[in-house]
C-alpha cells in the first residue's frame, strides 16, 4: 500500500478526529480510512489511535506521528506546489538550439523579440552544432531545438513552425556571361553551388518532380550564407532560402532562374521533449515564435533573369 497516502489518511483522522469527516475530506470510503490506518499500525509495530463508541484520541506514539507525518505531507505539497508554479509561470530559463543559417537571421530575430517581451524568461540560444540524432539537444541540456528537414522521432514533440520557401537564383552578371537556362535540364551544363547537407535538389517542372543530384558543383559548402556570397559574386546558380535573399530577389542583385520551374517549401520544426509540454515558458516561446513568422512572411519580389538584364 503506498505510504503517503496511508499517511494521509492517518492525519486526515488526528485532525478531524473523526474517521468519516477524514474520508470525507480525501474523498475516499471511511472503511478505506480505517484499513489505512490499521495497515500503519501494522507496519510500525505500535498503537496509534484509541478509538471508542464516541470519541477518538491518539496514543503518545500516534501523537508523535502524527507531528512527523504532517510535516512530511506539508513540505511534499509545498514543494509540488512550488513545481507547479514553476511550470505555469512564463519564468526561468530556456535553452534553444537552431541550424546556423536561420539562427543567425529569422529564428535569431524571433527569438530576440520573444526576450524583449518576456524579461523573466532566460535565454541560452546557440547556433550550429545541430546533431544528426534528433534527440541529442535534450542530452545537451537545450529544451527546444529547431530543424529545418523531416523529422522522424515518434518520441520527441514536434510543431511545425512555419514554411520556408526556397529560389532557385543566381546573379546578372553570371548569367551574361554563361547564359540563360530555360529548362531544367539545361542546369547541368551550368556551373552550380550546393548545400553539402542538401546536395539534391528537389524541383518541380511543368507539373512533375525533378530530383537533381548536381555531380561536379563548382562551389560547395554546408552553409547557405556562404552560398548566397558565391551567388552573389557570379559564381553560378544556386537554391537558396528566400527568407536568406529576399532583399537580393527584390533588388536584381539575384534574379530568379527557370521562373517557371518550383521549389517545394520546407518545413520549419521546432522539437520539445514530451515533459516539456506544459512548460509555460515552452508553449509560450513556441506561440510567440509561430506568429512571428507569420507576420514576418518575407516579400516574393524575385526579378526574372529577362527583366534583370533590361534594368
Amino acid at each position: 500500500m503506498d505510504q503517503l497516502t496511508v499517511m494521509r489518511s492517518f492525519v486526515g483522522v488526528t485532525k478531524s478526529r473523526s474517521f468519516s469527516q477524514a474520508a470525507r475530506a480525501l474523498g475516499i470510503s471511511g472503511s478505506l480510512v480505517s484499513r489505512h490506518v490499521a495497515e500503519l499500525e501494522r507496519s510500525l509495530g505500535v498503537h496509534l489511535v484509541n478509538r471508542t463508541a464516541r470519541t477518538i484520541s491518539l496514543t503518545e506514539a500516534g501523537t508523535r506521528y502524527a507531528e512527523f507525518a504532517a510535516r512530511i505531507i506539508d513540505e511534499i505539497d509545498r514543494e509540488e506546489a512550488q513545481l507547479r508554479g514553476l511550470r505555469d509561470k512564463a519564468e526561468g530559463s530556456l535553452a534553444i538550439i537552431s541550424p546556423k543559417w536561420i539562427g543567425s537571421n529569422d529564428v535569431g530575430d524571433a527569438i530576440v523579440a520573444f526576450s524583449t517581451r518576456y524579461p523573466k524568461i532566460h535565454i541560452r540560444f546557440e547556433v550550429g552544432g545541430m546533431s544528426e540524432r534528433s534527440y541529442e539537444f535534450l542530452d545537451q541540456g537545450f529544451d527546444v531545438s529547431f530543424h529545418t528537414r523531416h523529422v522522424r522521432d515518434c518520441n520527441l514533440m514536434l510543431r511545425k513552425i512555419a514554411d520556408l520557401k526556397f529560389a532557385l537564383c543566381a546573379s546578372p552578371g553570371y548569367l551574361r556571361r554563361a547564359g540563360e537556362p530555360t529548362h531544367v535540364a539545361q542546369l547541368g551544363e551550368h556551373d552550380c553551388l550546393v548545400n553539402t547537407n542538401d546536395p539534391i535538389w528537389h524541383l518541380r517542372d511543368d507539373g512533375h518532380d525533378v530530383h537533381l543530384k548536381v555531380n561536379e558543383p563548382v562551389y560547395s559548402s554546408n552553409s547557405y550564407l556562404t552560398l548566397r556570397k558565391a551567388a552573389l559574386a557570379g559564381r553560378g546558380v544556386a537554391v537558396l532560402p528566400i527568407r536568406l535573399v529576399s532583399e537580393e530577389l527584390a533588388d536584381g542583385a539575384l534574379v530568379s532562374v527557370i521562373p517557371d520551374c518550383e521549389i517545394p517549401d520546407r518545413p520549419l520544426y521546432a522539437l520539445h521533449s514530451p515533459g516539456s509540454q506544459s512548460l509555460a515558458r515552452v508553449r509560450l516561446f513556441l506561440d510567440f515564435v509561430a506568429e512571428w513568422f507569420r507576420k514576418h512572411a518575407p516579400a516574393e519580389q524575385a526579378r526574372p533573369a529577362e527583366q534583370a538584364k533590361s534594368a
